[in-house]
This record gives structure tokens, C-alpha cells and sequence, in this order.
């Protein structure tokens, strides 16, 4: 999720470039706005609510991703900035990215009826923490890591639906938790960032959305619920496909714990000569 979208720009006049420069900035925000596009589809077959409605309202939802990874690289070749510089490109990203990050996931999970019966209030949690995240200014920290859980609530809710049947608490638990990590200050990988950690990550995401294609086309037409009988080899592609997300929470942590570590021995060294002076 893209909090901190590079090819936002300071209100201000023009700038002074070419009509193909232009053209291709206009371009670059539309390809962004088509994020909106997949929102109001994925609204309606939310709705319609079966089992292939879901399945297409989650391959929406990867499109939807896909767009949101690469309309930055696309802006920054643009110099977007610098040519419309009176278009909060941001603003237009981050109002796709919580509509399709967590609106919809959270509405297809009610709509799913997945939570257990009356414990439809636990979606607010969620809601609101996303919310709060959005709105930080240090969502992306300077040194490129997302502050607080990013708001992923459409892999939440695609495993909640495609691991069914799962006892109703799972689900409850699931929205506490990653609710709660929203307010925690770890920091998480931003896989756009350079570097051998974010370059393995990638690799992972890349076979990951290999099994999620698989999982989604081996979707049943049949809505899942908890009292759905299991597909196995579903349930295996799944499981084996949560080695990304594990691994993407373990890294994000670890170097949260490594930062943690390293900031903590630079106190101690500062505070010992002052140590030894007193003494």
C-alpha cells in the first residue's frame, strides 16, 4: 500500500512543459483512478455475493494492487511533480488504497457473513485503525518502511474466505490483531525500495501470486462459509501460500528489532561518558 505516494505535488501554478509531458502525467493519474474503477466493480460483486462474484471481487482486487505498485515508477518518469504540480496525486492514491485495501476486503468479509452472528461490530476496528494510519504523516518513514501494520486487509480477508471452514473467533482475532498492529511502531517493508531484503521480497511476491492465481481459480462457484466442506488441496495451496505473508511480518519485525537494538546501544554510548564524568 502505497501511504506515501511519490508523484503527489504542492499545490502551486503550472509547470512549463511540452504537451506530451503533459498528456503523460494526465495519463499516469487516470492509470491510478482506474484503481477506482476495480473499486466500484468489485462493490457490485460484492453484492451480488457468490462464490464466483467473490472470486472475480478478488482478482479485482490483485489488479487493483498491481496498479497501486507500479503508478509511482510510472510518475517518477514522468516528473510528475514538476509538470502538474496543482494535482495531489497522493491524495487520488490514498483514497484508491482505502477503499480497495479496506473497505471493500471488510465489506466482502461482512457480506461472506464470516464473523459469527451479532460480532458484525468488530469490522469497526479495523476501519478506524486504517483510518488513523492513513491519515499519520509518518505512514513511510525516511528511511522507506511503512510505520504500523499497512493496512493490508485485503490479504486478511482473502485467507479468511479461501481457509474456510474456520471457527468464527478466527476471524474476530484476525481484525484485533492486525487492528492493533496498526498502532504498534514497527516498521514493514516497502517492496518498491531498493535493497537485497526488498529484492528477495519480491522474488517471494512473485511466486506467491503464482498460488494465489492457482487458489483463486480453484475457487468453488458455491460461496465459502464456516460450514462449507473442505477442499483439501485448496486448504494445502493456502497454507503453503502463507510462507509470504509470514515471512514479509518475521523481516518486517526483525528489522524493526535490529533498528530497536541499534538505537539502544547509541543511548547507552552516549550516556557513558556521562557516566564516567559523574563518577
Amino acid at each position: 500500500m502505497s501511504q506515501a505516494r511519490s508523484h503527489s505535488g504542492p499545490r502551486g501554478g503550472r509547470g512549463r512543459h511540452g504537451p506530451l509531458r503533459t498528456v503523460l502525467a494526465w495519463g499516469v493519474h487516470f492509470y491510478t483512478a482506474l484503481g477506482l474503477v476495480a473499486s466500484a466493480i468489485i462493490t457490485m460483486l460484492i453484492f451480488h455475493g457468490t462464490g464466483e462474484a467473490f472470486r472475480w471481487a478478488f482478482i479485482l482486487m490483485m489488479v487493483a494492487v498491481l496498479i497501486d505498485a507500479t503508478d509511482g515508477t510510472l510518475a517518477r518518469a514522468v516528473h510528475i511533480k514538476e509538470v502538474l504540480p496543482g494535482f495531489d496525486g497522493r491524495r487520488l492514491d490514498d483514497l484508491v488504497d482505502f477503499l480497495n485495501y479496506t473497505c471493500l476486503p471488510l465489506l466482502l468479509l461482512w457480506r461472506a457473513e464470516l464473523l459469527p452472528a451479532g460480532q458484525e461490530f468488530w469490522l469497526l476496528f479495523p476501519l478506524l485503525a486504517s483510518a488513523y494510519g492513513f491519515c499519520q504523516v509518518s505512514a513511510k518513514t525516511d528511511d522507506g518502511y511503512f510505520l504500523g501494520f499497512p493496512s493490508y486487509w485485503n490479504l486478511v480477508v482473502f485467507y479468511l474466505y479461501v481457509l474456510q471452514p474456520l471457527p468464527g473467533w478466527v476471524s474476530v482475532a484476525a481484525l484485533g490483531t492486525f487492528a492493533a498492529l496498526t498502532f504498534v511502531p514497527f516498521r514493514y517493508l516497502y517492496t518498491t525500495q531498493r535493497g537485497l531484503l526488498n529484492q528477495v521480497t519480491n522474488v517471494l511476491a512473485g511466486a506467491w501470486t503464482g498460488l494465489a492465481v492457482w487458489i483463486l481459480c480453484r475457487l468453488p462457484a458455491e460461496r465459502l462459509t464456516p460450514s462449507s466442506e473442505p477442499d483439501t488441496l485448496l486448504r494445502k495451496l493456502a497454507l503453503l501460500s502463507l510462507f509470504f505473508p509470514v515471512f514479509y511480518l518475521l523481516a518486517s519485525w526483525g528489522v524493526s528489532w535490529r533498528l530497536w537494538r541499534r538505537r539502544r546501544r547509541r543511548r547507552g554510548e552516549q550516556l557513558r561518558p556521562v557516566l564516567a564524568t559523574e563518577e
